[in-house]
């Protein structure tokens, strides 16, 4: 199966930003503007995250993803305080693919079961926001690594599986930003325990990182900071992945608009 290449974008108000561990954030440009950028350079997802919505208790993407979604033909996942049904319905009906759920289910697991078994499990990923402990193991956090749910992130996903969750979004506070690769420990404790597909994100910034991950069985990448500094292109990593022998999806530039 081929590894998913996914452009994450993470929004605060209506500006691509970028921290170092999910703090100092810094705008990185227009959002809408950068997804095209990376659907026309190849991405098998783009991954939208409104990272004050919970703190706000309101999704702020409606208006650009139902805007993307005219002219990038690529799956899309949003997440960012969706809390139920109807949060996730509208972004479903705007163009949105997937819902990406956290803070809400951390309160209220049986919300997992609720958008799973309306929407189906194809529609559901989990975000874990995943801390390394001094002693071992990772905690589960939410709102932008600032709030602790003292949940344990291997019970957790565990957990959420039997809930109909079609897919999980770990997230390394650690690495977010670092540039220095994957937590491999954590995305092959999350491989093992579950049965179920995973993407890991924090840290990557080249192929080898991917080739890394995906050693560790993850079946996709989130990559954020090294394309939006334009340190790393969709379409250099694709063929580097190919030539070493990473299955990856055959693209050639011009399958999209405006290459």
């Amino acid at each position: 199966m081929s590894v998913r290449l996914i452009a994450r974008l993470d929004i605060k108000m209506s500006n691509l930003i970028k921290g170092v561990q999910m703090e100092g954030w810094r705008k990185m440009g227009d959002p809408a503007d950068r997804a095209r950028k990376y659907y026309a350079e190849g991405a098998d997802e783009l991954l939208y995250m409104d990272v004050v919505a919970s703190l706000y208790e309101r999704n702020n993407l409606v208006d650009i993803v139902r805007d993307v979604a005219t002219d990038a033909f690529v799956p899309m996942t949003v997440g960012g305080g969706i809390d139920s049904l109807e949060a996730a319905k509208a972004l479903l009906d705007v163009g949105a693919d997937k819902v990406a759920v956290n803070t809400a289910a951390t309160k209220r697991p049986s919300l997992l079961n609720e958008i799973s078994d309306t929407y189906g499990s194809q529609a559901l990923v989990l975000s874990v926001e995943a801390k390394a402990l001094p002693s071992g193991g990772w905690t589960a956090m939410t709102d932008n690594g600032r709030n602790h749910t003292g949940r344990d992130v291997l019970a957790w996903v565990e957990e959420a599986a039997t809930r109909g969750v079609g897919e999980f979004l770990i997230t390394s506070i650690d690495r977010d930003g670092v540039g220095r690769g994957a937590d491999l420990d954590l995305v092959s404790a999350v491989t093992d325990a579950v049965d179920v597909p995973v993407i890991a994100a924090g840290g990557l910034a080249s192929a080898e990182h991917v080739r890394e991950a995906v050693a560790r069985g993850v079946s996709a990448v989130a990559i954020a900071k090294a394309l939006h500094t334009d340190a790393l292109s969709l379409i250099d990593l694709r063929q580097e992945l190919a030539r070493t022998g990473t299955s990856v999806r055959p693209f050639a530039m011009e399958e999209a608009p405006g290459v």
